[in-house]
């Protein structure tokens, strides 16, 4: 029977590096990735200790996809799933080789641009929701209103993070263009 264990552990988007670092170690230690899982939970199967690189790559569900995993895998990349679009990859290393998706800082850049726009995209009906919520607080009273009030101190630490987030990946495409 194999031996599956489950781990939960969280990555900012901006740490991606530091994600395929942890999977390799993972995968040197014997437990190899079956599938990311939600937002920090991995799925681990016991194995061998086996050398082997992780990368990741960010790329939402489109009419392209077909043909965006087939270059991958043409490159000798085994495709492991998906997690919030990212794209989870692992591939044999090689002795005295870089083995890595992107070569070049304009690659690793456009990456975090499709991340970027993505959540720019995805802020667009969280921003709404909290505008509406805001417009609705001083026509509710006792409990309603109270939670109200508690939903949008939440809304705002959400955005607030959301906002950093932002400005992290900004700053990462900066370091990159360098």
């Amino acid at each position: 029977m194999k031996e599956i264990k489950k781990e939960f552990k969280w990555f900012w988007a901006w740490n991606d590096e530091k994600e395929e670092q942890w999977l390799t170690e993972m995968a040197q230690q014997g437990w190899h990735l079956q599938s990311p899982c939600v937002f920090g939970a991995y799925t681990f199967e016991k194995g061998v200790p086996r050398n082997v690189v992780y990368r990741l790559d960010f790329k939402t569900v489109g009419k392209d996809m077909d043909d965006y995993l087939q270059l991958f895998a043409d490159g000798g990349w085994e495709h492991l799933g998906a997690m919030g679009g990212w794209q989870y990859f692992r591939k044999e290393a090689v002795e005295g080789e870089a083995v890595e998706i992107y070569t070049d800082n304009a690659s690793k850049i456009q990456k975090y641009q499709r991340l970027l726009l993505f959540l720019v995209v995805l802020l667009l009906p969280i921003y709404t929701l909290s505008l509406f919520n805001l417009g609705t607080t001083g026509n509710l009273e006792g409990f309603l209103a109270g939670f109200t009030g508690a939903l949008n101190v939440v809304m705002a630490l959400l955005l607030l993070l959301y906002v950093y987030a932002l400005v992290r990946i900004l700053r990462r495409i900066g370091e990159l263009k360098k």
